[in-house]
């Protein structure tokens, strides 16, 4: 994996281990729709403890993918979709790379054909 300019190889390392779970991205999931829950919101949805919720959202959290708020008693998790942006140029640049490839491997191919006719 090679470093984005804006992005780091850690920080993609993290938000791909971070994804890696289901728990993890079921959560996620969860909270586009909701904007904000709690953690024991979050663990009524989801056949694993309270617990186990509040373990998963620090990963989460420590990946830059939701952030907490208190709110009197209450801590909040809100998703942060902006700390998929090293990630997501990382995937891009990715793609981008292998469909030069294939496009030079095609090209290849279809010169070794007329060539041969």
């Amino acid at each position: 994996m090679r470093a984005d300019p804006d992005g780091s190889v850690e920080e993609v390392g993290t938000v791909l281990g971070a994804l890696a779970d289901p728990t993890r991205r079921q959560l996620l999931d969860l909270l586009a729709p909701m904007g904000a829950a709690t953690a024991t919101t979050l663990a009524e949805r989801l056949p694993v403890s309270r617990q186990a919720i509040v373990k998963h959202l620090a990963v989460l959290d420590a990946a830059g993918l939701v952030v907490c708020s208190r709110v009197g008693r209450e801590v909040r998790y809100s998703l942060r979709p902006a700390g998929l942006d090293a990630t997501t140029r990382w995937m891009a640049s990715l793609a981008a790379d292998w469909d030069r490839r294939l496009a030079a491997v095609k090209f290849a191919a279809e010169s070794a054909e007329r060539d041969s006719t």
